[in-house]
């Protein structure tokens, strides 16, 4: 498997042009929206795909653009930062660029579509630096998954079906109608995301706000912040209370959950970077390697070169 090379301090994060790999099978003839798309119908900055021909797993990666992934029937299990969702008929979840993502377990007769895209690509829209304003699903703050009603999700697929149209052809003003589309379907997305309140500030059920607040800021700082009391003082609230609430709702306490973001983080690096355990202890922060062997071995039960080994 091809793998990126690393700089000191610097984490792999796939760009669209070189992640194919990691997500299409090699062999997969299928000719669904970007799949086998000729390089005179390619559109610069956006991606779509049927599930078709996707790899059994994805990830922990990184990627520098958004992700949206819609399932129509059965099931999969994603995990964005430490929000952990299994998608059923009419779930949509949100990547934004520099997140943890993961995807496995995918059953049979699971079936859907995903988009890969970066925010230049709507900027007849909107500027790229409005859109996560635009569309709070893809941003740290908003939620990143959400479950849509038949109908609902059912337009949405009418427009996948649009765009797919429109991408293989040559019509006149094809890349146009393709991005009208598309910006259609994250309105209806968007509809769907505020008739269910998600757009408020605070969700009704304090606790589960607290979590999904804390986990998000977790997958935001967790290379800089290892301390609980430093996430506390970001949500306003006593240590005591972010653990407890925590603990008694997830079952797990709020150190264990940095060490969860911590540990996805290395997986990521090990599976796709050549680089050196030691340069990755660094990247990590960890005062050294043996510290960092440790750690890894804890949380996973194997060592850091038995699982690159096996990845």
């Amino acid at each position: 498997m091809p793998r990126q090379t690393l700089t000191r301090n610097k984490i792999p994060q796939y760009s669209l042009g070189d992640f194919r790999h990691l997500h299409r099978n090699g062999n997969d003839n299928s000719s669904f929206g970007y799949n086998n798309l000729s390089a005179d119908k390619k559109i610069k900055g956006f991606e779509i795909y049927s599930s078709q021909g996707l790899v059994s797993a994805v990830g922990p990666l990184k990627s520098d653009f958004y992700r949206m992934s819609i399932t129509l029937s059965g099931s999969v299990d994603v995990q964005l930062g430490l929000e952990k969702f299994t998608h059923q008929p009419g779930t949509i979840s949100f990547t934004y660029p520099g997140q943890v993502f993961s995807k496995c377990n995918i059953r049979p007769g699971t079936f859907g579509y995903y988009a890969l895209f970066e925010a230049a690509f709507l900027e007849d829209f909107l500027p790229p630096d409005k859109f996560q304003q635009e569309f709070p699903f893809f941003s740290a703050d908003g939620q990143l998954f959400i479950q849509l009603t038949a109908p609902q999700i059912t337009r949405v697929a009418d427009f996948v079906d649009k765009i797919n149209q429109e991408l293989q052809q040559l019509q006149p003003e094809r890349d146009k109608a393709v991005r009208v589309y598309f910006y259609l379907l994250l309105l209806e997305i968007k509809r769907g995301y505020i008739e269910q309140g998600l757009h408020l500030v605070e969700s009704d059920n304090r606790s589960s706000y607290l979590i999904s607040r804390f986990h998000k800021l977790v997958s935001k700082h967790f290379l800089k912040e290892r301390k609980v009391a430093a996430y506390a003082a970001m949500l306003g609230i006593t240590p005591n209370h972010l653990n407890r609430t925590i603990k008694d709702v997830t079952g797990h306490t709020a150190s264990e959950a940095i060490s969860s973001m911590l540990t996805q983080e290395a997986k990521a690096l090990l599976r796709y970077t050549d680089d050196t355990i030691a340069n990755i202890s660094f990247q990590l922060e960890f005062s050294d390697p043996a510290g960092f062997s440790r750690f890894f071995k804890e949380q996973t039960g194997q060592t850091p070169q038995v699982f690159r080994k096996n990845a």
